[in-house]
């Protein structure tokens, strides 16, 4: 069984739901996961997203904010949601495919503005999620499994535009990455995009506060495509679609896709 999975952050699933059908109709993936929905699961509009094919969604919403959605081509059953840190925020789901895979979608905390969490409840809250990613992983050690979603960090020099002077930013401070690494090695976490491009600068979202984002090229790689070591071999065609981001009225992030041959 082969089959290519999304994930992007559409930043309003329903302000976006012209986009979302574009991007099915071109690239037709078998599965798709969103992140920021920003909507009641119940008012996510799917009767377009079936009526191309994608008939399975499982599905955590918020009013306005968060919220995470897998959307299916092939038949899937829902496979549970854990709100890290006891945020209360529509963060996770996950969905098994019936050849036994399980698809984790998240949507890690962005943590404000300001890398302290003595002064930004925002950070330590994302630092907490993080822990509690890690901390399951360790009690729970995944298997036959994919982890996809904004992360909302950038873990590598070259998943940055400027190294140094975002060593200070949000979502690029060691101790960001170094949260991250160790939810990775918990699970023992393959990162799929960097296996299948191993080398260069990679971005996957572009700051709208930039007037021409596509000439600045000031980007980070916050999306990402995980999968457990069992089936990380399986993994091919990693792909970042950056020209979407062109398009009109566009989310700031980015399809990220990868092929599984299971």
């Amino acid at each position: 069984m082969s089959f290519t999975l999304a994930t992007w952050n559409i930043n309003s699933v329903r302000l976006r739901e012209a986009l979302v059908l574009r991007f099915l109709e071109e690239e037709a993936p078998d599965v798709l996961c969103l992140q920021e929905c920003k909507s009641p699961v119940e008012k996510i509009p799917t009767e377009g997203f079936a009526a191309l094919g994608y008939r399975h969604m499982v599905a955590r919403g918020q009013k306005g904010y968060n919220g995470v959605a897998i959307l299916s081509k092939l038949p899937m059953e829902e496979a549970g949601a854990v709100d890290h840190a006891g945020l209360g925020h529509a963060r996770h789901i996950a969905g098994r495919l019936e050849n036994g895979v399980i698809i984790h979608n998240f949507y890690v905390p962005a943590g404000g503005d300001t890398p302290d969490r003595a002064v930004n409840e925002k950070f330590g809250q994302k630092l907490d999620y993080l822990a509690d990613m890690r901390d399951a992983f360790h009690a729970e050690a995944p298997t036959k499994s994919i982890l996809v979603g904004d992360l909302n960090i950038a873990p590598r020099e070259d998943d940055v535009w400027d190294h140094k002077k975002l060593l200070k930013v949000v979502s690029h401070t060691p101790v960001e990455v170094e949260a991250l690494g160790a939810a990775q090695e918990a699970g023992g976490w393959v990162d799929v995009t960097r296996k299948d491009i191993p080398e260069g600068n990679l971005y996957s979202w572009w700051s709208y506060r930039s007037p021409d984002w596509d000439a600045a090229d000031k980007g980070r790689r916050l999306d990402h495509v995980w999968a457990t070591p069992d089936i990380a071999n399986a993994a091919h065609g990693s792909r970042v679609l950056r020209h979407v981001r062109g398009w009109e009225k566009p989310s700031d992030h980015a399809p990220v896709l990868a092929t599984f041959d299971l």
